[in-house]
């Protein structure tokens, strides 16, 4: 039994000693860089999160997003975490931003991790920017976008309207309503899900007042457009340029990052960093062109070259442009002196929903009134007061038929009709006799021996060798027989065929 006990002791002893060398070895190996990069690892600072020690867990996370392997969303996501629990409002929202411009998924931020910051003002900030949402005003101003680009359509395909009438206010209508739909975009924060609607409506700028000076001068002094017009639109190809160079031409990622570093320093996202030289540059352009608007606008009602109806219309147009310049212009001011100016915005926004839908009232009531001082009353030919023809397409239409006798000639064939140049100028027969008797005050059959007979005339008078025979220039000139040709020639002249012939020849 003594050499058994004494081997158990010697294998207790041995034991104990082999244990202690052991933890000697654990000990320092606790102490290598070895441990102490596992110690920093992510897991380990996700164990540190889930156990809620945010603090220790946020200095391993920090210590790892310098890390090339690190997965850096991850890592920002939980940063961001960590900060809303510690209630670190700045810290965090400033964290998300940069999450954010790395991976753009706002629905993080409805993680109820976010919850101990989430009315602060800090997180407001950012969540409603950023986070899309339908608000009544957003469905307004899309509902009165949708209405403005279905009255561009009634004014467009309207003939009865005098064409650069037609051309002119259909444009400005347009862009009002592009730049509403920019608006609702804006208001539903959809500016994220869409980033290239990044000033999308910030080309127009200054096209609003040419456009409205341009109609008004058509139409109340029936001004003919020159060439040296487009000058008017030097501004706006210069800031398209501009736009396209430093703006348009980005992809989507790079807008996000624009947008988000705007909405970290409190500002509108949806802004450009040239703001207050772009509103500035806009409010000079208004107040110019405004002014020159007043001028010819005044001139009309001075010299009544206007209808009562078409100068209320023009009136309250007008009216509501300058209102516009005002309001938009007062928002400037706030803008250059950097203080808030939601409200002025609003009201400048709203004047101009006013003009879409007044003149969308006004295409779908009275359309007539578009074409200014086109409009006038058939005194002479009462018959056509209610035709449904308007003076400004009566106008175009007349140049038509000018241009067909004149250039085309169209009276030298023997079976014209008044069904057959109504085809030709794409109007019914009725609108064709309207346009001859008002505008030459004859027949539609004395219109084409008009033609015909000045035609005869001339070659009559070419002809001094006298070898076309009479029937000759009656077939040239159109007519079907020598007959109704002396008639027609002796009614202008006085005279047969042969007599002035043989009059010519004694001159």
């Amino acid at each position: 039994m003594g050499r058994l006990g004494f081997f158990a002791f010697l294998v207790v002893v041995s034991c104990t000693s082999c244990l202690a060398n052991l933890n000697s070895s654990t000990s320092n190996l606790a102490r290598t860089p070895l441990h102490l990069a596992l110690q920093d690892s992510l897991e380990w600072a996700d164990y540190y999160y889930n156990i809620h020690r945010y603090k220790k867990a946020l200095s391993i996370y920090e210590r790892n997003l310098e890390n090339a392997s690190a997965e850096k969303t991850h890592v920002l996501k939980r940063i961001a975490l960590s900060e809303a629990a510690l209630e670190h409002p700045e810290a965090s929202t400033y964290t998300l931003n940069e999450y954010l411009q790395v991976e753009f998924n706002p629905n993080f931020l409805l993680n109820e991790g976010f919850d101990p910051i989430r009315k602060t003002e800090e997180f407001k900030d950012i969540s409603e920017k950023v986070i899309p949402k339908v608000t009544s005003w957003s469905l307004l101003y899309l509902f009165v976008a949708l209405v403005g680009f279905y009255v561009v359509f009634l004014i467009c395909f309207n003939r009865q309207i005098h064409k650069p009438s037609r051309l002119l206010i259909g444009t400005f209508i347009f862009l009002h309503s592009f730049f509403i739909l920019h608006i609702a975009i804006n208001r539903s924060n959809y500016y994220f899900q869409y980033p290239h609607t990044y000033l999308m409506s910030t080309w127009a700028s200054f096209l609003y007042g040419p456009l409205l000076y341009l109609y008004f001068k058509s139409t109340i002094q029936k001004y003919r457009f020159k060439i040296r017009d487009l000058l008017h639109l030097v501004p706006t190809v210069i800031l398209i340029g501009y736009l396209s160079y430093t703006v348009y031409s980005y992809a989507c990622e790079t807008k996000i990052q624009w947008m988000l570093s705007r909405v970290q320093h409190g500002l509108n996202p949806q802004d450009s960093s040239k703001l207050v030289l772009l509103v500035t540059l806009k409010i000079v352009s208004l107040t110019v062109y405004g002014y020159f608007i007043g001028k010819v606008y005044k001139r009309g009602k001075r010299e009544k070259l206007l209808q009562a109806k078409n100068q209320i219309w023009q009136k309250n147009v007008y009216h509501i442009h300058i209102l516009y310049v005002i309001t938009y212009a007062a928002y400037g001011i706030l803008i250059a002196n950097e203080i808030s100016s939601g409200l002025l915005f609003d009201i400048s926004a709203a004047s101009m929903a006013l003009m879409v839908l007044y003149v969308g009232y006004s295409a779908n009531i009275q359309p007539d009134v578009f074409s200014g001082a086109y409009d006038y009353t058939n005194r002479l030919f009462p018959k056509y007061e209610k035709s449904g023809l308007t003076p400004g397409l009566s106008l175009e239409l007349k140049e038509n038929l000018i241009y067909l006798f004149s250039q085309e000639r169209i009276y030298k064939e023997n079976n014209i009709s008044l069904d057959m140049v109504a085809q030709k100028l794409n109007t019914t027969r009725h609108n064709t006799s309207q346009i001859i008797n008002e505008h030459f005050n004859v027949s539609f059959h004395e219109f084409v021996n008009m033609y015909r007979i000045k035609e005869a005339k001339q070659l009559l008078v070419d002809d001094k060798s006298r070898r076309l025979n009479i029937i000759n220039v009656a077939y040239e000139v159109g007519y079907n027989n020598k007959v109704t040709f002396n008639k027609a020639f002796k009614k202008d002249t006085q005279l047969t065929p042969s007599q002035y012939q043989k009059s010519i020849l004694r001159i």
